[in-house]
């Protein structure tokens, strides 16, 4: 598995990580149930084998659970703490969570504190990796976020600090007031979501993307490492919708893999691979065959026709 540096840090990690939003099994108030521990397992499993070293997590996934039974996972697997990157995210806060509340994001210094605390005890480690604030918080006040920040770094609970789905003045509010680099942004980017790429190339048309606007950009100068949530677009990146824009977007992966003797589940990850802006992709299937299938895009070399081939096609319409 080939490896990358982790924004400014120090971080040698692989190309590669695996999500972990839907090891929990179920979003209810249920525990964990055997069943999502052996296949918590199975998964943990299939991504260590494949080199994959970093696990992406968030507080909110199943309700806790995704974390709960990856720490069950790891410890029936025996693997290191030091040999993996852990990193989970904080700041959405469900409706009723407590009673009579709505659904919220929540970037207060006391939620963030809070959360880290519970996240780490869910995951049974002393310390993240990365700590993310998940989708943008419409009433932050960034000097709260700053002194959470500075509260959790000195006290070892997370070595590293970044955000999610953020845009690029969100991105700047922040670092005025931060003392800590942000190092991560995870954002939604692949063959069929592609308004980060659509941004650059749309500029001065009446069809460019709102809010995307120089993200991708802005990442790369800052040496922001960006991360690709749902880089297969729950399987559509692959075709099979019912329209003909799908059904070319899956001839022309299907061919590439052929050619490449490739799964074709390695294609739209190798479409992210091949930016120059060294995206991780967040693979977030639970299937072992499929984590295998998709982690073999590391070994595929996609030429700069055959990139812009896949990007129209997922696009479903032409260049300016």
């Amino acid at each position: 598995m080939q490896k990358l540096r982790l924004g400014k840090t120090q971080l040698e990690v692989s190309r590669l990580m695996h999500g972990c939003m839907s090891l929990g099994g179920s979003w209810d108030d249920k525990p964990p149930s055997a069943q999502s521990v052996a296949d918590a397992v199975k998964a943990v499993r299939a991504a260590l084998d494949t080199g994959m070293d970093c696990f992406d997590h968030a507080d909110i996934y199943c309700r806790g659970k995704s974390e709960l039974v990856f720490a069950k996972a790891f410890a029936e697997l025996g693997a290191r703490r030091d040999s993996v990157m852990l990193q989970s995210k904080c700041g959405i806060r469900f409706a009723n969570e407590p009673a009579g509340t709505p659904h919220r994001f929540d970037f207060s210094r006391e939620h963030i504190v809070r959360s880290v605390e519970q996240i780490l005890s869910r995951l049974n480690t002393d310390y993240l990796d990365v700590l993310l604030l998940h989708r943008p918080d419409a009433l932050i006040e960034p000097e709260e976020v700053a002194a959470a920040f500075d509260e959790i770094e000195r006290s070892g609970k997370a070595r590293h600090f970044g955000v999610s789905n953020a845009t690029v003045g969100q991105l700047e509010l922040l670092r005025k007031h931060l003392r800590q680099p942000i190092v991560v942004n995870q954002v939604e980017l692949s063959l069929v979501h592609t308004p980060l790429l659509d941004a650059g190339i749309a500029a001065n048309q009446t069809h460019a993307s709102l809010g995307a606007e120089g993200t991708l950009d802005y990442c790369r100068l800052h040496d922001i490492t960006l991360q690709a949530w749902g880089p297969l677009g729950r399987g559509r990146a692959l075709g099979g919708d019912d329209n003909e824009a799908s059904r070319e977007l899956g001839r022309v992966v299907a061919r590439l893999a052929e050619q490449k003797g490739a799964p074709k589940e390695a294609i739209p990850i190798a479409f992210l691979l091949r930016h120059p802006a060294r995206i991780q992709p967040v693979l977030g299937t639970t299937n072992p065959l499929r984590i295998a299938a998709a982690a073999r895009a590391t070994e595929i070399e996609l030429s700069r026709e055959e990139w812009y081939e896949l990007y129209v096609a997922g696009r479903g319409s032409a260049l300016p």
